[in-house]
């Protein structure tokens, strides 16, 4: 997340933040790589996942390196900003994109549906029914196949 803030932030001339937020982001992903490594290594069910070698992990880290190196470039020649001590807050909540989400509300109960009614519906009283067994299988009787001889005269031909 710090990574593609640090990429807004330069695309609206906020190099200094830009910087700090992908150097945030290195700190964070050289964390999770470590984590990955270390889960990797591990013994056990799911020792072939390697999350660290995974396309996403390593396109994300050659996009860190690149956009800070080109920040850090372009800070150098063109915007001359102050790189912040803190790390830019990320925006949590999305303000485009997204359609707010409707509350959900259970539908009234019908008034039919009363203790009672739903208390009748105990399986353990339901009648013995013997037709529920399964019936033994009858007997397939094999079928005779035709004798199917290959015809000289299909119509193909090869050339």
């Amino acid at each position: 997340a710090y990574c593609y803030h640090g990429q807004t932030l330069l695309a609206s001339d906020k190099c200094g933040e830009a910087i700090r937020s992908l150097q945030e982001s290195e700190k964070f992903f050289a964390k999770a790589e470590a984590l990955c490594k270390e889960y990797g290594e591990t013994k056990g069910p799911g020792t072939t996942a390697k999350p660290s070698e995974h396309l996403f992990f390593r396109k994300l880290g050659s996009l860190i390196k690149n956009t800070l190196e080109k920040c850090q470039r372009e800070n150098g020649f063109i915007y001359f900003q102050k790189v912040p001590a803190e790390a830019p807050q990320l925006e949590l909540k999305a303000n485009y994109g997204l359609v707010e989400p409707v509350p959900f509300e259970f539908p009234a109960l019908n008034a039919h549906w009363t203790s009672e009614t739903l208390a009748a519906f105990d399986l353990t009283k339901r009648p013995k029914d013997d037709t529920a067994k399964p019936k033994p299988d009858e007997e397939v009787k094999p079928l005779k196949e035709p004798d199917i001889k290959p015809q000289k005269d299909s119509g193909c031909q090869i050339s």
